[in-house]
């Protein structure tokens, strides 16, 4: 399948406060559509919309009601990013067990309850799933 843009669409009651956080994540703006859909604009695009679903219930993973979607981001400085990604509201949800380690995750939430990982590695990560594979 071929597409021309992907946009990853999240639910959440309070659409405000979640598009203000992914917008300070992604280091880019809201755009308000209307009153039920917020886009966060990135350098002319558009990676993540912001729906309002009322009744949203948060997923509660990893240890407990499944994740519904969840986005890793690969990050240079797992520790800047941490206090960066709290200090804009997310929630800590799992520590990594080894921040030195050469790659590694750890899973947060945004204001919404949106699980996402810091992940970091990348190359390593990559060539390692591409020599098992």
């Amino acid at each position: 399948m071929r597409f021309s843009r992907q946009v990853i669409v999240l639910d959440a009651a309070n659409i405000e406060e979640v598009a203000q956080f992914w917008a300070a994540l992604l280091e880019g703006g809201v755009q308000r559509s209307d009153e039920d859909w917020y886009e966060i604009a990135v350098d002319g695009d558009y990676p993540v919309a912001i729906q309002r679903v009322v009744d949203h219930v948060p997923p509660q993973w990893p240890d407990g009601q499944p994740q519904q979607i969840h986005l890793d981001f690969f990050v240079d400085d797992i520790r800047a990013e941490h206090a960066r990604v709290l200090e804009l509201g997310a929630e800590f949800l799992k520590a990594s067990s080894d921040l030195d380690a050469s790659t590694g995750f750890q899973v947060y939430a945004d204001p919404a309850g949106h699980p996402f990982c810091l992940c970091w590695g990348w190359d390593t990560w990559r060539q390692e799933t591409d020599a098992a594979s």
